[in-house]
């Protein structure tokens, strides 16, 4: 065909996607005007603490499986065969941390927003400062989230850039602020399911073309795309098993683990047990997605072969690769197109829906209601327009980004990814180290930052000379690093040619880099901390440590003495943990079931006290 035809949309289609929209605003309408009607800054923001772990599972899948990540990886399986796959291995320890300490230790603190621990722990300036940065980290985003997809299907179908961005824009910016969290956990439900039927019948369509499911499988295997376990330990290579399996682990304790979009779906559960299974359910979710992504390269492969669509330029990004199989695949299909287009904005959508939320709540909680007193209803219209404020900032962004080039955009990306890092790192600080002190947190932040944007935009700079080209994404991290989006790093590299010093650093895969970037944080926080002092035992506040040494202590006797695990803990043994835990002894020990873990299952809300000030 001609590279430059486009294949448009036919009216099924178009019905579909608009279709998608009615439905998640109706969904946002339905919250709007029932229940509560969002009265309260309680049902607004945390959904009354109500929600099952059911919903939320999908809902946390969703808020962070992005239409780039969608476009992105089975571009990345096209290219570079199902080396990728293994970033699976890393769910299992960066959903079980999170279920086991995160989740309990915020949950019993009665959050609001994540941001609240880091004054309970440290002081108010720390918390400023992980709340601006946060929010730097999605204004940022928002814009790069609905407007690269909406170019995307522009450029391979003809359909109205500014037509997708403002329709997606607008619906999410007005169910969002309507409905509140429920309105957006449930309309990521709902976008869930549109996301797998549309990947599935993609790819069940796809292999049909192909010939059937075993051609698929033989065009596949003698093309090299089956790739076994590479243990190269380089952290410079891309793509390995070290690099996906635990550089993968500090990516997603960054999103599942102290982000706000996710955690506060957590303090939505109606109990603690239901966040903890919420989390464990995210699991087989993201190996669905996972999966669906990975299938859908193949069965690329399988229709296309070697035949780069590249080079034929039937495209002119690896971005549009997806789209193009959509509309060249399933074109004597009617309404399919269409489905996958549903399914790509469902991903957008459910992503941008949960930034804004977000943002209107860490906004509220930590920027706006310690400062100012207000009653319950001005509260809450004051977070629907702050979420509608969001919607418009999402706009404006999304033209800015239309006027950046490509390598800007890049850049901007990159952005987002950069300072997942160095919050992951600020958070582990004061949970796992009750030395830490404010002054060492804030020098520590700031040192994660600045090694995050060195290294970060040092490799975008360093590869400027390189082809530039669109690498994916995962089907976690809804931002890859600009120094791995612009050109790949071969799978081997020659002892001579391995980069050195400052070249070498800069050419980090970028797997690497929230586990660079954390590690920074702490080792620079422990630094400053103990030469202005460590904070004292007396002056941690109660809850906000993790008890390390106390966990590993009992572990162990477990793994020694398994009947130890049947027997109740002496007296003086209660009093020693609360000295790890809290500082002090002014706790009288509780239960049996309580002294087993680092907090009381119903503490007094120290976050209630805080911001009523």
């Amino acid at each position: 065909m001609d590279p430059v035809e486009h294949k448009y949309f036919t009216v099924i289609d178009y019905v579909i996607f608009a279709l998608l929209l009615v439905a998640s605003m109706a969904i946002g309408l339905y919250y709007a005007f029932t229940g509560g009607r969002q009265s309260t800054t309680r049902e607004f923001m945390y959904a009354d603490r109500s929600m099952k772990c059911l919903p939320l599972s999908l809902s946390l899948m969703a808020t962070f499986q992005s239409a780039v990540a969608l476009i992105g990886t089975p571009a990345e399986v096209y290219s570079n065969g199902t080396q990728y796959w293994f970033i699976g291995c890393s769910y299992i320890l960066g959903l079980l941390i999170p279920a086991h300490i995160f989740i309990p230790l915020f949950y019993r603190l009665h959050l609001t927003s994540v941001y609240q621990y880091l004054e309970l722990r440290f002081c108010k300036a720390v918390r400023i400062c992980g709340t601006v940065t946060f929010i730097f980290q999605m204004v940022i985003y928002m814009g790069v989230g609905i407007y690269t997809p909406a170019l995307a299907l522009n450029a391979v179908t003809g359909f109205p850039l500014w037509g997708a961005v403002l329709a997606t824009g607008l619906v999410c910016t007005l169910y969002t602020a309507l409905g509140g969290l429920k309105a957006v956990v449930w309309t990521d439900v709902f976008q869930t399911v549109v996301m797998f039927t549309g990947q599935l019948a993609v790819i069940i369509v796809g292999v049909h073309q192909a010939g059937g499911l075993s051609d698929a499988w033989v065009k596949v295997r003698d093309g090299g795309l089956i790739s076994g376990i590479d243990l190269n330990p380089d952290p410079t290579v891309r793509h390995t098993f070290w690099t996906l399996g635990v550089g993968g682990v500090f990516l997603m304790l960054s999103l599942y683990g102290v982000n706000q979009a996710q955690v506060q779906r957590y303090l939505s559960s109606c109990t603690e047990k239901e966040a903890i299974m919420s989390c464990y359910m995210v699991f087989p979710c993201l190996q669905v997605a996972l999966m669906l992504s990975c299938l859908m390269g193949l069965v690329m492969y399988a229709c296309y072969g070697n035949n780069s669509l590249l080079e034929q330029q039937y495209i002119t990004s690896k971005d549009q690769m997806v789209l193009y199989f959509v509309m060249d695949m399933l074109q004597n299909f009617p309404g399919l197109p269409g489905l996958f287009v549903a399914c790509l904005f469902s991903a957008s959508l459910s992503t941008i829906s949960s930034a804004f939320n977000s943002l209107a709540t860490v906004t509220m909680v930590d920027l706006i209601k310690p400062h100012y007193s207000m009653t319950e209803a001005r509260a809450t219209l004051l977070s629907k327009i702050l979420a509608l404020s969001y919607g418009i900032i999402c706009l404006a962004m999304a033209y800015v980004v239309h006027l950046m080039n490509s390598s800007v955009l890049q850049a901007a990306l990159s952005i987002f990814g950069m300072v997942g890092g160095p919050l992951l790192g600020l958070f582990c600080l004061g949970i796992f180290f009750p030395c830490a002190n404010s002054i060492g947190a804030v020098i520590g932040l700031a040192a994660g930052l600045v090694m995050a944007f060195w290294v970060g935009i040092g490799g975008f700079l360093f590869r400027i000379p390189s082809s530039v080209q669109f690498l994916p994404l995962n089907s976690t991290n809804t931002i890859p690093a600009a120094s791995e989006n612009i050109t790949a790093v071969p799978a081997l590299i020659d002892a001579a040619s391995r980069p050195v010093g400052l070249n070498g650093l800069y050419s980090l895969s970028y797997m690497w880099y929230s586990a660079l970037n954390s590690s920074t944080v702490v080792l620079i926080g422990l630094i400053i901390s103990f030469v202005t002092g460590p904070t004292k035992g007396d002056d941690v506040a109660s809850g906000t440590v993790y008890p390390v040494m106390r966990t590993a202590r009992s572990l162990l006797d477990k793994l020694v003495k398994p009947s130890a695990c049947c027997t109740a803990p002496s007296e003086h043994t209660q009093i020693d943990d609360h000295k790890e835990v809290n500082g002090n002894v002014k706790e009288d020990a509780g239960t049996v079931e309580e002294t087993e873990t680092f907090l009381l299952s119903n503490p007094v809300s120290h976050v209630e006290h805080e911001t009523s000030v």
